[in-house]
């Protein structure tokens, strides 16, 4: 083994952990989907949470001094922060797992990133600080991103090396599920408190229940995902350098085409994702004055839409290719944005139309867009290679989503959400028809 290697993998830490998780057989796909769909769930919730406070909390909280939808814009400009600090987290937690291990990387930012989460939890509002109580929330908010950078833990690549040839779709999806099981959480906990407590009560303290939840959830996170990066056979394919974290630089150098083209592919996806998620809570409670638990439990019975959706991806791939059907889900997701954005203004049905129809074609694209990102690498770089692309595209087709899509909508209407999405949808089919290469091995 390689003094590098041997650096990366001797910290006591990590050394314990082995000899606890030892196995005399290789790690099945199915234990491996535990702990990713564990990890991801618990890396979403804290994601919602914050995106859901972002409509119902800080715009009252964090900004009064200024009208409902400033305050809300100022909101989601904060929310952006995570995905623009995400990269930089990447950068500085490869180090760390090149000279530390994984395990004390993945310690190290999944404390970071619940201890963010849960230090929101006592931020005093703009009554008690004045405008530091925005700095303290740009902070913390900036340091759930690193976090999420530092959070990457390489599972989805070893469930596709350990899948079945025949069923490398389905495997494929199984980080997307925790995204919409996430957010039927998040949901499910802003709607109790919201039905159950005076609106006052609801901004003094119910809020912020949500957010201590989310670092109990991280420790267990933790632990389920440390039970498979702490195995012989995990590190046996990490010495073999198919998941060995290489060089942030060296990876962008020598494989940059493919980051930029990887990042663009799910483009489609990861732009609806904001857009059935976070933009139509906001535009309800500020153009349509409805109650937010309604919409609220309109967003779970989405979630579970979702949730099943995402599941028939895995089984259509695996029939026609993750390549058609990302392709057949961009243009899907462009013949949507023509129309379904103006039914947010016809009322309940025309929002449970838009939510379900959105949710569907959410989770046919989305659920397939880990594969894309992961399967055009090589092996040395393919760690490395996939964290980078996940955050750029994650910046680029979701990080500023909410606020572009609000003030589209405020000013133009909602028609221009529409082209909004658009836009991501042709970037999704010129992606894949431009890197021929790529789509050879995502086929």
């Amino acid at each position: 083994m390689s003094a590098e290697l041997t650096a990366s993998s001797s910290t006591p830490l990590e050394r314990d952990a082995r000899l606890v998780n030892a196995r005399e057989h290789r790690i099945a796909p199915g234990e491996i989907a535990i702990g990713v769909i564990i990890g991801r769930t618990s890396e979403f919730f804290d994601f919602f949470v914050y995106a859901i406070a972002s409509v119902l909390v800080f715009p009252s909280l964090i900004f009064p001094y200024v009208d409902a939808l400033t305050g809300t814009m100022y909101s989601f400009a904060l929310f952006a922060l995570a995905f623009i600090a995400r990269p930089i987290g990447t950068f500085g937690f490869m180090a760390i797992d090149r000279r530390h291990g994984r395990g004390v990387k993945l310690t190290i930012a999944l404390f970071l990133l619940g201890g963010s989460t849960m230090a929101i939890a006592f931020l005093p509002g703009y009554a008690q600080i004045g405008t530091a109580a925005a700095v303290l929330l740009a902070i913390f908010r900036a340091a759930q991103g690193i976090a999420l950078g530092g959070a990457w833990d390489g599972l989805p690549s070893l469930l596709s090396l350990n899948a079945p040839e025949n069923k490398r779709g389905w495997y494929a999806m199984v980080p997307q599920l925790g995204a919409p099981l996430g957010l039927l959480v998040a949901s499910g906990l802003f709607a109790f408190f919201m039905a159950t407590l005076s609106r006052a009560d609801f901004l003094d303290w119910g809020w912020r229940y949500p957010f201590f939840v989310a670092f109990a959830i991280n420790v267990v996170a933790l632990f389920a995902r440390l039970r498979i990066v702490a195995t012989p056979e995990f590190q046996r394919l990490f010495e073999t350098r198919d998941l060995q974290p290489a060089p942030v630089g060296e990876t962008l150098r020598e494989e940059g085409r493919t980051v930029v083209l990887g990042a663009f592919a799910p483009l489609a996806s990861f732009a609806l994702f904001h857009l059935v998620t976070v933009f139509p809570l906001s535009w309800v409670v500020l153009f349509n004055r409805e109650q937010p638990t309604d919409f609220l439990l309109i967003e779970m019975l989405g979630a579970v839409f979702g949730v099943l959706a995402i599941l028939a991806s895995g089984m259509i791939a695996d029939r026609v290719g993750r390549r058609t059907l990302l392709g057949t889900s961009a243009a899907l997701i462009a013949a949507y944005s023509g129309f379904a954005p103006q039914l947010l203004d016809n009322g309940g049905w025309g929002e449970l139309s838009y939510m379900i129809l959105g949710f569907v074609l959410l989770g046919l694209a989305f659920g397939q867009s880990s594969g894309a990102v992961n399967s055009g690498f090589s092996a040395m770089r393919r760690y490395t290679g996939a964290a980078i692309t996940s955050d750029l595209a994650w910046l680029i087709g979701a990080g500023f989503a909410p606020l572009a899509a609000l003030l589209l909508a405020a000013h133009f209407g909602l028609l221009s959400v529409g082209f909004y999405l658009l836009s991501g949808a042709i970037c999704t089919l010129a992606a894949l028809g431009i890197n021929k290469e790529l789509a050879k091995r995502i086929e």
